[in-house]
């Protein structure tokens, strides 16, 4: 079959004189396609580039103090260097390799347990804290914010944090929403909302509780005299309602269009969303086919909006004897690289035990893929070539996996430079930021 080339100038005249598209034909493109323009730069704004957490810490409102960061990198080490004092244990423990890689990730991760053990601290009012009489809860609201706002001042706060209140249901809405107002308005008396606020909105099963969340802070932020937007939140995925609505639809995206822009994350709850498909306990975890298959609804749905991801957490806690702390940890370990894996660069810790594998995955993830990921992103840059051949999509990944490595502490600046020979602007660049 013979080509045919076809060439149109871009005043719409053929060169011939023949057929070609009318001005008149454009501009009926173009106001036919604006306002999907419009919608898709509104909808979909991409990746804010600011820094995502590794992990989300839960503790519960009333265990919550001035030292609980300290106290978790302290019992995290203590478990760190009693089960793996050595590379060679960690090994054993994981069932890896014991290898270089391993060792350069063993001191690593003391390291981060020693100056940043925690990246995202969530102070919980809801299931971890329970239902209390309204003065204990008005007063362990503002005791939080007051110790929030304490640790900002002095720099000992991590680099994320806020509170999860009680849900938008009936017997509990007004109570959370006393619980935030408290909050809130505690913070803003003590030197205003911290750059890392974070807000968890839990067991949400109706795109109207987002909308009313979205309403209380439209209508504090005008009281306030905060700029409209200010604050944020996250939404809970723990309930089929959040994923599957009676009429087929994936309600979940209903929900981020529900929270107008002020949705930051999304979080998977692995019991309360297991349990409401009826999985029994035993069964229950990150890995099963309804977590799966949530969790893979809530990233399309997320994708390309600027919305971040959470995995949920494994409550199997790392205590006991060595062979108790090692099974667990394997399990933990093993978990948190499969969500890594599945682009779930975020998960939840409950308990101090659980840090050193976090950490321990997320780096040995970073690590083993830096000096792949660096040749592939420097040959397209260099339009080198290769064994791939790149796209731009696949760049932005590339250099959006060597932004979260450095992100976390897992590779160092000057070595993503010297594999690649981009700075971190130009990396930000690449991934779109």
């Amino acid at each position: 079959m013979s080509q045919v080339e076809v060439e149109v100038e871009v005043d719409g005249t053929g060169p011939t004189g023949g057929a070609s598209f009318s001005a008149a034909a454009r501009a009926v493109v173009e106001a036919l396609l604006a306002p999907v323009d419009a919608d898709l730069a509104r909808r979909y704004p991409g990746d804010s580039g600011t820094r995502q957490p590794v992990h989300t810490v839960y503790v519960p409102a009333d265990a919550f103090g001035a030292d609980t960061v300290l106290d978790w990198g302290r019992q995290a080490l203590e478990a760190f260097d009693t089960h793996a004092g050595s590379p060679a244990e960690l090994a054993r423990a994981l069932g890896v390799a014991d290898d270089e890689l391993l060792a350069d990730v063993h001191a690593r991760v003391r390291a981060k347990l020693q100056h940043e053990p925690i990246e995202d601290l969530r102070i919980d009012f809801e299931d971890g804290y329970g239902p209390r009489p309204d003065t204990e809860e008005d007063a362990a609201a503002v005791r939080a914010a007051e110790l929030v706002a304490a640790a900002v001042a002095e720099g000992s706060a991590p680099p994320y944090i806020g509170i999860r209140v009680k849900c938008m249901e009936a017997p509990v809405r007004a109570r959370g929403i006393r619980t935030l107002e408290l909050f809130l308005a505690t913070l803003l008396a003590n030197g205003g909302l911290p750059d890392g606020l974070v807000l968890t909105l839990p067991k949400v099963t109706y795109a109207e509780q987002v909308t009313a969340l979205v309403r209380l802070l439209e209508d504090f932020e005008r009281r306030a005299g905060l700029a409209a937007g200010r604050i944020g939140f996250e939404i809970q995925i723990e309930t089929t309602q959040a994923i599957l609505g009676p009429d087929g639809r994936a309600t979940v995206a209903l929900m981020i269009e529900a929270a107008e822009g002020r949705a930051t994350g999304l979080h998977y709850g692995t019991f309360d969303y297991s349990a409401s498909c009826g999985v029994s306990a035993a069964h229950q975890g990150m890995d099963h086919p309804v977590a799966d298959h949530a969790k893979a609804v809530m990233q399309a749905a997320a994708a390309g909006t600027g919305v971040r991801l959470s995995d949920g957490s494994t409550n199997v806690i790392p205590t006991g004897s060595t062979e108790q702390v090692h099974a667990a940890w394997k399990l933990h370990h093993d978990l948190v690289r499969r969500s890594l894996a599945r682009a779930y660069y975020q998960g939840w810790d409950m308990h101090p035990a659980h840090l050193p594998t976090r950490y321990v995955a997320v780096y040995s993830f970073y690590r083993e893929g830096l000096a792949a990921a660096a040749a592939r992103l420097a040959a397209y840059v260099a339009k080198a070539g290769g064994d791939v051949m790149d796209e731009p999509a696949t760049a932005r990944a590339l250099s959006g996996y060597l932004l979260r490595g450095l992100d976390c502490g897992a590779v160092d600046p000057a070595e993503v430079t010297a594999l690649t020979g981009l700075d971190r602007a130009q990396l930000d660049a690449l991934a779109g930021r």
